[in-house]
């Protein structure tokens, strides 16, 4: 795993410990999503959310490009535990790790974000109702993006904020807005 763009571009990230279950977005994925908020935000001033961060490599990514407020939800101990010291080696400050369930966290949540960026497990059959408890919650900001990844498996057309979905392989995002 890399960080793939930004200042710490090229950056090799640490190997995951044996354990681990996390589905680390793909390179490619991950550039064609960042080409995309590029165009829509600028990523010095977001404010971001990323749910079910498993390795945490979305988080490194926003934080490369100059993203100054990161919150990061993963309530697995050993994939918590990884962003931390991997955050923490990388003085990567504006990440902000919160050991979470990620349903959970939306909830109960009292903050708003430009971004959040959900990546639950593809066969998690809570994903559908991700949408409905950020715009519930009022958790994106106005003009916000809520983007989540997901397998082909999954289909939100139909789904209240719904503005696109990109494939990039076996990787869906599927983009929200208000």
């Amino acid at each position: 795993m890399r960080i793939i763009s930004g200042q710490y571009k090229g950056r090799i990230l640490p190997a995951v410990p044996k354990g681990f279950k996390a589905r680390p977005t793909t390179d490619f994925a991950k550039e064609n999503l960042f080409n995309i908020l590029e165009n829509l935000f600028d990523l010095n001033s977001v404010k971001v959310l990323d749910l079910f961060a498993g390795t945490g490599g979305i988080s490194y990514e926003f934080a490369s490009r100059g993203s100054k407020h990161i919150d990061t939800v993963e309530i697995e101990p050993l994939h918590y535990m990884y962003v931390k010291k991997t955050s923490e080696a990388l003085a990567l400050k504006q990440i902000h790790v919160i050991r979470n369930d990620s349903f959970r966290f939306l909830k109960f949540c009292h903050e708003s974000y430009d971004i959040i960026f959900a990546d639950p497990p593809y066969a998690n059959a809570q994903t559908a109702h991700i949408p409905k408890l950020v715009f519930d919650n009022k958790l994106l900001n106005e003009k916000g993006c809520l983007i989540i990844e997901h397998s082909s498996n999954n289909s939100f057309p139909e789904t209240e904020g719904f503005i696109q979905q990109r494939r990039y392989g076996s990787v869906n995002f599927s983009f929200f807005g208000n």
